[in-house]
């Protein structure tokens, strides 16, 4: 652990007269009568926004914030691949039965999605429950870790890169929580690493329907098992998928095919970077109260990156492609225990009885509230599907050697 460095964000302020200019440069396009959000993110919110960003956004105040947590680096040697410089949180507990977690974000997401939960967390004993060493790394490419620049750093890189982050600091074995590409992450690990990852939960439960095998379309072909054989409840769930295929869907399409075209307008225009991620932000959470300043720290997140915000969008080229393709970690039975939290606006809502396929279930839950960013929306939730799934009488108590949280 001699290589591990604390962290302070310090943002030049070169960078940001430079946002300065370029907000104040900014020219945007028309839009059609009555458009609201049925054509992308609304030209009345966008512009809000960025008179907001221009004018009264104290970044400084958020760069403080950030550094109140307890962040830190280290490098991190990928098989293959340049050594990286990986930023964390790490909020260590006092209990030395803690069980240790990482929490790994996806995209538009970043490692203060787990802002909200670590405060639960470190008061879970208080509640009952266990206590839990909290890892929540940027990934490479994504905040303020470093940059990949060499192709095929898939699936694997990433899950390799995580575990031997938890490795470096001590933890032989551990636990994970994980949405978005955190989901598909932390099912490479346990792939991966099953003697180290010894349990899972995730919040977005992506799975193929009964007798399906082909990774291609299955959410399409999910489509034509709605029948009156499935409740209300699950019928809801297949709207939402089917509104995300249809409407949703765009972007992931642009990066998974082309991610270098559209990095031109990220790298060069913040009110690009806002108008892209900001749409997903509204459209993928469960009418979540955003305030401007909260929209603000979320994207400067992604405009003060250490790689830049066009560098996370590769994530989703690379991911189809190598030995763990994404598609093969929801679509192959990973004998790892798994909990699964469901939140009524994620963007796949399918079957419970279909994620059978992807291994022994030993936890789940249905949340009231909250969307795809559910440790954001609804941190309470994730939280006590921590305390109970990993609690005693939790279907992965103890699971971790030595350490119960208790």
């Amino acid at each position: 652990m001699s290589d591990i460095r604390p962290f302070t964000l310090s943002v030049p302020q070169s960078a940001l007269d430079r946002l300065q200019e370029k907000l104040e440069l900014t020219v945007f396009p028309d839009e059609l009568e009555d458009a609201q959000w049925d054509y992308g993110a609304p030209l009345g919110d966008v512009k809000r926004l960025v008179e907001h960003w221009r004018t009264k956004y104290d970044f400084r105040r958020h760069e403080a914030e950030i550094n109140k947590l307890p962040n830190f680096e280290t490098t991190i040697e990928v098989d293959g691949f340049h050594p990286i410089d990986v930023h964390f949180v790490h909020q260590k507990s006092s209990n030395p039965n803690a069980i240790p977690l990482i929490f790994v974000h996806g995209w538009p997401g970043h490692f203060l999605e787990a802002k909200k939960i670590l405060p639960l967390l470190a008061e879970s004993e208080k509640n009952g429950g266990p206590a839990f060493h909290v890892v929540a790394p940027s990934l490479p490419n994504f905040g303020f870790s470093g940059a990949v620049k060499k192709k095929g750093f898939g699936m694997k890189q990433y899950a390799e890169t995580c575990h031997r982050l938890m490795l470096k600091l001590g933890y032989e074995e551990y636990v994970s929580q994980g949405g978005d590409w955190g989901t598909f992450i932390t099912r490479a690990m346990a792939m991966l690493y099953p003697d180290s990852l010894k349990a899972t939960h995730i919040n977005m439960v992506a799975c193929p329907p009964p007798g399906i095998t082909q990774p291609i379309g299955l959410l399409t072909l999910a489509f034509k098992y709605v029948t009156g054989t499935f409740s209300a409840q699950e019928k809801a769930g297949f709207e939402r998928t089917q509104w995300f295929q249809k409407q949703g869907s765009g972007y992931y399409h642009v990066q998974t095919t082309k991610p270098q075209t559209l990095g031109y307008s990220l790298a060069d225009s913040p009110v690009a970077v806002l108008a892209w991620i900001y749409e997903k932000l509204h459209d993928w959470t469960d009418s979540y109260p955003w305030t401007d300043d909260e929209v603000l720290d979320w994207i400067s997140v992604y405009w003060f990156s250490r790689s830049g915000p066009a560098a996370s969008v590769r994530i989703y080229y690379e991911s189809l492609k190598g030995e763990i393709a994404s598609e093969k970690t929801y679509t192959s039975y990973i004998p790892v225990k798994l909990g699964l939290g469901y939140f009524p606006r994620e963007l796949a809502l399918l079957p419970k009885s279909w994620a059978t396929r992807l291994g022994p279930i030993v936890f789940s839950s249905d949340h009231k509230s909250g969307g795809h960013f559910a440790a954001w929306e609804n941190p309470e939730g994730i939280a006590e599907d921590m305390r109970v799934m990993f609690g005693k009488g939790g279907g992965a108590y103890a699971v971790v050697s030595g350490k119960d949280g208790y």
